[in-house]
């Protein structure tokens, strides 16, 4: 499997502004970064992630709804996810609000939820306005008009989640 290097029993829960709704998007992203996709699930958020701990290392986890709605049980799912300390990726669509990025970003730093990095779906990527803003970014994922004929910013989104999960791996504490 080419996985970004996930510690024993563990995956990402893959997130964005609004939720998941498009099944094609999960499973493109688990494909890229070689990981298993899992049924999304706005259930319980303490009942899934203790079911995760029974799956095999190397999974991806769709959130269909947003990180920060507010749940019928009270608090948020990126307050759940820090909790547990469960590893994050969130991805942006190209026509988020200018300060989505930074939004959840923030957000999911206040709850304490490992942050692999961002990823833009689609639109124009610029290499180095990404990195003026400061945030986490991993890469992009062009859009099905744009294809990544020769597979480039595939490569580059995959090197970039390795060496983050690394990082994040060698952070945890013992």
């Amino acid at each position: 499997m080419n996985s970004p290097e996930p510690r024993d029993g563990s995956g990402l829960v893959l997130l964005a502004p609004g939720g998941l709704a498009d099944p094609l998007v999960p499973a493109n992203m688990a494909a890229l970064l070689g990981l298993r996709l899992l049924a999304g699930s706005d259930d319980d958020p303490a009942r899934v992630l203790a079911a995760l701990e029974d799956q095999p290392e190397g999974w991806l986890l769709p959130l269909p709804i947003d990180p920060g709605q507010e749940l019928n049980s009270g608090g948020c799912w990126a307050e759940v996810l820090g909790a547990w300390r469960q590893p994050a990726l969130l991805l942006i669509p190209p026509r988020a609000p200018a300060g989505a990025p930074r939004a959840y970003s923030a957000l999911l730093q206040s709850a304490g939820v490992p942050l692999l990095g961002l990823v833009q779906l689609g639109g124009r990527w610029d290499r180095e306005v990404r990195r003026r803003d400061g945030l986490l970014w991993l890469g992009w994922q062009p859009s099905i008009e744009a294809r990544d004929e020769d597979g480039i910013a595939a490569a580059e989104l995959r090197a970039a989640s390795r060496r983050r999960w690394r990082e994040l791996s060698a952070a945890k504490p013992a």
